[in-house]
C-alpha cells in the first residue's frame, strides 16, 4: 500500500450514535483494534473477488488529483505475476505514483484473498520511492514472516460498521490501519457515480496525527484516496 497513510471483522456489539440524518457510526472506544486474524492462511488463493476488491490479473484503477498544489496521478495494477511471502503465494499489485512524467513512488504489494469470505489480507510490500527522477529509498518496505511483521487484513470481504483492523504489521515500519465509518457512501468521481460504497478511517501508530479516508465502490474498487479520484478502472491496455 506504499508509504502513503494507506493500501474489518465483526467482533462484539458497539453503540451507534447519530452524526447527522441518514449517517451514523460506531462509538471509536466501542470495538479494539483487530491484529490477529483467524484464517488458514493455505485455503487463501491469487485470485478472487470480493464486493470493494477485484484481484484479477489485469485489472487496473488510475486515480488522479493534486496533493501539496501538484498534480498527482495513482494507477494500481493488478499484475499476470505471483510471490512467495514466508509460506504464502500472493499476488503481486503493483502502485505506481507519478507528477506529471516524474516518478514519487512505486510499490510492488503481496495480497492473497479467501474466497469463501472475501477477506483480502495483506502480506508486504516492497518500495521504491524518487527523488529528481531517482530512487532514493525504499521506506515502507516489509514481508510478513522477516523482522516480527504479520500480515493484515487488507478489506474486508462483508464490513461492519466500526470495525477496526490492522492492515499492516511490520513494528516500527509500517503499522496502517482502517475504521470502517460507511457504508452508504455516496460519491461522485470523473469515472462516475457510485452508491453504497464503503468508507474508511486509516491511521496509524507511527503517525498519531495523521489521518487519510479511503472509498470503495461494489464491483470496482478503490474510488478515492484522500485526495485522489477515480478516473478510470477496467482491464488494462496491456
Amino acid at each position: 500500500m506504499s508509504s502513503r497513510v494507506s493500501v474489518g471483522w465483526l467482533l462484539m456489539a458497539f453503540s451507534l450514535a447519530a452524526i447527522a440524518p441518514g449517517h451514523t457510526r460506531a462509538d471509536p472506544k466501542s470495538e479494539p483494534w483487530r491484529e490477529s486474524f483467524t484464517v488458514d492462511t493455505r485455503t487463501l488463493a491469487t485470485v478472487g473477488e470480493s464486493r470493494y476488491f477485484i484481484l484479477r490479473p489485469g485489472y487496473r484503477l488510475t486515480l488522479e488529483g493534486r496533493e501539496h498544489g501538484e498534480p498527482v496521478r495513482l494507477v494500481i495494477t493488478v499484475l499476470d505475476e505471483t510471490r512467495q511471502v514466508g509460506d504464502v503465494e500472493t499476488r503481486v499489485v503493483e502502485e505506481r505514483e507519478t507528477s506529471g512524467d516524474t516518478p514519487l513512488e512505486v510499490s510492488r504489494n503481496y495480497f492473497a484473498i479467501d474466497n469463501r469470505t472475501g477477506d483480502v489480507y495483506y502480506f508486504g510490500e516492497d518500495v521504491d520511492t524518487y527523488k529528481n527522477g531517482r530512487v532514493s529509498g525504499h521506506e515502507g518496505g516489509w514481508h510478513h514472516g522477516s523482522d516480527r511483521a504479520r500480515f493484515g487484513l487488507a478489506l474486508p470481504g462483508e464490513a461492519t460498521l466500526g470495525s477496526r483492523y490492522y492492515q499492516e504489521q511490520a513494528p516500527g515500519v509500517a503499522m496502517d490501519r482502517a475504521e470502517v465509518v460507511s457504508l452508504t457512501e455516496r460519491i461522485a468521481t470523473p469515472a462516475g457515480v457510485f452508491e453504497t460504497c464503503l468508507k474508511t478511517k486509516e491511521s496509524s501508530p507511527l503517525e498519531p496525527l495523521a489521518k487519510e479516508y479511503k472509498v470503495y465502490a461494489p464491483g470496482v474498487g478503490l474510488v478515492k484516496d484522500g485526495s485522489l479520484m477515480l478516473v478510470s478502472y477496467g482491464p488494462s491496455s496491456k
